[in-house]
């Protein structure tokens, strides 16, 4: 049996796994059928090589945000504190996956962050505003900016958190990482003019550190968030209007 070593997922690609452990990452695969593996889970890896190992276990999560219909699952972050759903003025997104965002959140009891970005275009952040005006009305917490131009406004909210990004493609999520940690440089694309929508850039979810106490999960672009995993107990109270009445 190889060294046993202690580490954090840090980039999910499929069955391949970056692994962070206290001498460095580690590239890890699974064995059999062991799937279910996310970013930002803990694990327990079995060394096969220098720098390549083995996932044995997953310790226990305190959190797991993912989306499912009737035939399968998709995790998309575990042991996350906080969701942060980006949206932009420009492409338009979909109000109808920012409440299945806010909806799986709830489910999973995760603090929740909206975030206008690229708020420079000004004509098209007033119509974003009052699409959003329900949700800050509700007593969600919304962050405008322009990510490409001043990415303070959204530091104190991350601070001491392990958020995950989450939203459709587009939506600016790779830009804020690079605000963010410039050293990263996430790969960003132009936005598609044709099709008023994003190109899928992120393929993959990766686990950034911002300091000591605060991490950030850059996740792929969405399309649409199934709820089939959230009962229907859970959608009625993830509705905080609906809370008084229940």
């Amino acid at each position: 049996m190889g060294q046993l070593q202690h580490g954090q997922v840090v980039a999910a690609f499929g069955r391949h796994f970056d692994v962070e452990t206290a001498e460095g990452i580690v590239s890890c695969v699974t064995r059999g059928k062991k799937g279910g593996i996310a970013c930002g889970d803990r694990l327990q890896i079995e060394m096969t090589g220098s720098a390549q190992g083995v996932i044995k276990s997953i310790a226990p999560r305190t959190s797991l945000l993912f989306r499912s219909d009737e035939f399968k699952e998709k995790i998309i972050a575990a042991n996350v504190t906080q969701i942060i759903v980006v949206v932009a003025a420009e492409p338009a997104f979909y109000e109808d996956l920012v409440s299945r965002c806010l909806i799986a959140a709830e489910a999973a009891s995760l603090k929740i962050v909206i975030v206008l970005n690229k708020c420079d275009l000004e004509q098209a952040t007033r119509t974003a505003l009052k699409q959003l005006q329900l949700y800050r009305d509700l007593g969600y917490p919304l962050v405008t900016l322009s990510a490409r131009q001043d990415i303070s406004p959204l530091r104190p909210c991350l601070q001491g958190e392990t958020s995950v990004l989450v939203g459709q493609s587009g939506m600016g999520k790779s830009s804020i990482i690079n605000a963010l940690l410039p050293e990263a440089q996430a790969h960003t694309r132009e936005i598609s003019q044709a099709l008023n929508s994003g190109k899928h850039t992120t393929t993959h979810a990766r686990l950034y550190h911002l300091d000591e106490h605060s991490h950030i999960i850059d996740s792929p672009g969405l399309q649409e968030f199934g709820l089939a995993h959230v009962s229907e107990p859970d959608i009625a109270h993830a509705f905080v209007e609906f809370r008084p009445y229940l």
